[in-house]
């Protein structure tokens, strides 16, 4: 991989960027086919349960310090966040196609953006306050209420978004005082924990697909964690933060390719909508030096 290192340190963090996108949209695709087989909670015990081994095991020697926090509280809020929000896009798959599911969720830029000027204090201009109403016009015409083919399940991912959204808004309350490896360790902790408690009375005898499958979305989760996290050590965040888009394209990939489906013309334009609106914010923000990304540790659900 000797020309990879000779590449400029921008396209090194987009390549770490669209490696990461492609496996959480991969993991995505996964915890779909392991839903059909087991519990929620399982799939979502395997997905925290299987961070919080990769990471002991490669991450031993810095334990001790890593998991030194002057956040406790915000870590477990930050913990519970992202359980939430893996919890409402899991069940969102079991009934939604990918493609869908990643649109809606894909507001959650936008929503941080508006949650640090009602939490945080920061400024939103008009043209920004435009481009979060374009966004959440972006996710009803997906979600559709109101029409026939609309199901209460629609709105999961609109959960998804929220709490990404809080989470993202605690990570920078925190700011650059902690390691990102202390936000993985705490929320695969915490997440852990919790699903261990309530796993055994929801517990589905899984078949060897399942096992197969529940040891791949632990990997493969970690795997699209740490590779975010390299994407924005080696690049700036205002370079890579719009490949996260790509997922889009990628969920629609694999909705076809294992599921064979693909978006309806409403999925198409909302999302075009969502994304446009995401870009167009995230841009305002750039100008104004305040373009604050999704935290690197927090890769998706």
């Amino acid at each position: 991989m000797i020309w990879f290192s000779r590449l400029p340190a921008q396209s090194r963090g987009i390549l770490y960027m669209l490696i990461s996108i492609i496996v959480f949209s991969s993991m995505d695709m996964t915890a779909k086919l392991l839903g059909e087989r087991v519990d929620l909670s399982q799939v979502l015990w395997a997905r925290y349960g299987g961070q919080l081994l990769l990471l002991v095991l490669v991450f031993a020697l810095r334990l001790r310090r890593a998991l030194v926090t002057q956040h406790p509280w915000l870590q477990l809020a930050r913990g519970l966040m992202q359980l939430g929000a893996a919890a409402c896009f899991f069940g969102a798959l079991r009934t939604q196609g990918l493609a869908e599911t990643t649109a809606v969720a894909d507001l959650a830029p936008v929503l941080i953006t508006l949650g640090a000027a009602l939490f945080l204090g920061e400024k939103v201009g008009p043209r920004r306050m435009a481009g979060i109403g374009a966004a959440l016009i972006g996710a009803l015409i997906i979600i559709r209420p109101g029409a026939a083919v609309f199901s209460p399940t629609a709105l999961w991912p609109l959960g998804t978004a929220l709490c990404l959204a809080g989470y993202a808004l605690a990570t920078r309350y925190i700011g650059l005082k902690e390691s990102p490896l202390t936000g993985l360790l705490y929320s695969g902790l915490i997440c852990t924990a919790i699903l261990s408690l309530i796993v055994p009375f929801r517990w589905v005898a899984p078949d060897g697909m399942a096992i197969a499958l529940m040891a791949v979305i632990g990997c493969i989760g970690t795997l699209g964690q740490l590779m975010m996290i390299r994407a924005y050590a080696v690049a700036e965040a205002s370079v890579i933060a719009p490949f996260s888009y790509v997922g889009l394209l990628a969920a629609s990939g694999w909705g076809f390719v294992v599921f064979g489906t693909l978006p309806d013309r409403w999925t198409v334009l909302g999302a075009l909508v969502i994304v446009a609106a995401g870009l167009y914010v995230w841009q305002r923000e750039r100008k104004s030096g305040t373009a604050q990304p999704v935290p690197e540790e927090m890769g998706q659900p």
